[in-house]
Formats: C-alpha cells, structure tokens, sequence
C-alpha cells in the first residue's frame, strides 16, 4: 500500500506572511523525506507556493470573515500531494480547462499555467464555501 510516509498541513488566516509559513512548512517537510530529488522538491515547492499565493492575492471572501489558506502536503514513495484550500472564499468561476500560458494581452491566468506545467496533475474543486486546489507530481526516488 502507498501510505504516506511525510506530511505537514497549515491553516490561518490568507495574509502574505502565510506564504512564509508555508515556505517553512515545505523545508520541514523534505528533511523528512530526504529521498525526494532535489528537481522534484523545487518545482513541487514552487507549484505549491504559487497556488498559495494565488489564494492570498486574489481570494474574495464569501462571508463578513476573512478567508483562510489551508495547506495538507503529503509525501508518498512515489509522489508528492499537496490540497490547497480557500476556506470562506467565494468562486473564483476559473477556466479550468484552459492549456498552455495566455498571451502577453491577458491580465491573468499564468499562476494556473505555471502550476499546470510544474505538477503532474492539478484539480480544482468547490465544496461548502471553499476552493480546494489538489496538486499531485510524480517522484521518483534515488536509489
């Protein structure tokens, strides 16, 4: 079976000194999955962050209270998981199944593209008021 063999999760308020936590959170994380190649921490960090980021400047809340930003990582021997939630925000009504990066015209859409093309797949979904973002990379370890 593929139990998770590390993880961390984060939940506060979507303010920019999250990005920080969640920055510490990954560092945490891969000193306890040594295993993870180098390539695959960075662009899987960097997937995770953007997302994060995304939730922090563009998050509208649905309710009088702010939004939260959650953050589930898991590390499996396989593959890295992370779900990045918006908890109170409303629905970013977002093209999800747009490809490639929008021209140099368009005001917005590259995180989702940069995310796109860092992770093996990616999934939106939106349930009791919040946004849940699954990013999910492939890993191979070194023997």
């Amino acid at each position: 079976m593929n139990e998770p063999i590390a993880g961390r999760s984060f939940r506060d308020q979507a303010i920019p000194e999250s990005i920080e936590a969640v920055h510490v959170l990954l560092d945490e994380l891969w000193a306890d999955a040594p295993f993870v190649p180098d390539m695959d921490r960075m662009t899987f960090a960097t997937a995770v962050i953007e997302a994060a980021s995304n939730i922090v400047q563009h998050a509208l809340p649905e309710f009088p209270t702010p939004v939260d930003l959650g953050v589930d990582i898991s590390v499996r021997t396989h593959s890295l998981r992370a779900e990045i939630s918006a908890f109170g925000a409303t629905d970013p009504q977002l093209d999800t199944e747009a490809k490639g990066m929008p021209g140099p015209e368009a005001e917005s859409g590259r995180g989702l593209a940069l995310i796109r093309a860092l992770v093996s797949t990616v999934t939106f979904a939106r349930q009791d008021g919040t946004n849940i973002w699954v990013l999910s990379r492939d890993s191979t370890p070194h023997p």
